[in-house]
């Protein structure tokens, strides 16, 4: 049957539409910004790169393997305000004027964080001087191209549905073990078990510090008629009571933390309740380092007891930085689930 002009026209014309729509649909696939591996919005990612500076920008750089907007604004992010940091620690060493030489470059980073956080919300590709360059450097050499697309599912074949799985070796023991153990500390039984092995462990902690601290001492055995006897030379100082009150107040708020986590198993609420005890214990180990009421000059080997000391202070500035980039990470692990919609556990009963 031979088409009339008219119907050859209107085939014309709806196939010539359909192939514009499908040009659309793919030039708009190309321009568009690509997802990320937060599942939040490019421009947001941009922006919490700059939030913590340097260690919020080590943060995404680890998350983020999809787009290559964020991991360029994470990666100078580290440059720019990691080289600030350290300029800011070398030249306020210097003797007189360091304060105010660290001070300058305080301001500085202060603005060029301000300008940081500004462009990368708006979704700007802005580049600082240098930093910039070595960003992309570290983004072009990590291979991202800012697409992603899932793997293809491989067709099964008749040899491989012929083929009987085989039972996993014995050397994977240890793995499918730490398997199970963390499936356990994910469900809900597991989380109780965490919370009550923290509140044993915080009553503890309070009970020997503030009754038994004087055992932790040097311990010295002398012999006298054949009958031995052990002298003991306590660490701590009469200052160990301004800390105490610190420690005591951080216990307490963890014992009633976990009790309510306890009782009310929610994900928000379980995250900002260990964001404010982790923020009361970079508390109190800060307080310990400052007030420091140790004496170990009770040590007879004095270059022991100098080392003690030294080891001492080096431990509580590990510990302090550790906990500093813990609250970091809680803090933007908890944005980034709020504003993916994933604020919420997988249930295991």
């Amino acid at each position: 049957m031979e088409l009339t002009p008219e119907e050859k026209k209107r085939i014309y014309e709806e196939e010539k539409a359909r192939i514009e729509a499908r040009e659309k649909i793919e030039r708009e696939k190309l321009t568009a910004p690509a997802g990320t591996s937060t599942g939040l919005s490019p421009n947001i990612a941009g922006l919490l790169c700059y939030v913590g500076v340097w260690i919020s920008g080590i943060i995404f750089l680890v998350l983020e393997q999809r787009n290559k907007f964020v991991r360029f604004h994470a990666a100078q992010s580290i440059v720019a305000f990691g080289t600030l940091t350290a300029a800011g620690i070398i030249l306020g060493l210097i003797p007189v004027v360091g304060v105010a030489f660290s001070s300058i470059i305080g301001i500085i980073g202060f603005i060029v964080w301000i300008i940081m956080i500004v462009k990368a919300s708006s979704g700007e590709w802005y580049k600082l001087p240098w930093a910039g360059d070595v960003a992309e450097k570290m983004v072009a050499s990590s291979g991202v191209t800012g697409e992603y697309s899932e793997p293809p599912p491989s067709e099964p074949t008749a040899e491989s549905e012929a083929v009987a799985p085989t039972p996993p070796p014995a050397a994977d023991s240890g793995k499918r073990i730490g398997d199970k153990i963390d499936a356990h500390f994910k469900s809900r039984s597991g989380r109780i078990t965490a919370s009550a092995f923290a509140i044993a462990w915080s009553i503890a902690l309070l009970i020997f510090f503030n009754f038994f601290n004087q055992y932790v001492a040097y311990y010295h055995s002398e012999t006298v008629g054949g009958i031995t006897t052990w002298i003991r030379y306590p660490f701590f100082t009469e200052d160990i009571n301004l800390w105490l009150p610190i420690l005591t107040t951080t216990l307490i708020i963890t014992v009633i933390g976990h009790i309510i986590l306890i009782i009310l198993d929610r994900y928000i609420l379980r995250e900002m309740i260990h964001i404010v005890i982790n923020a009361f214990s970079l508390w109190t180990i800060l307080t310990l380092l400052f007030v420091f009421p140790f004496d170990f000059s009770v040590i007879p080997s004095t270059t022991a007891a100098d080392a003690t000391y030294l080891g001492v202070r080096i431990f509580l500035i590990c510990i302090s930085v550790g906990v500093g980039i813990a609250i970091l990470v809680k803090v933007i692990k908890l944005i980034v689930n709020v504003v993916g919609g994933t604020a919420n556990y997988q249930e295991h009963i």
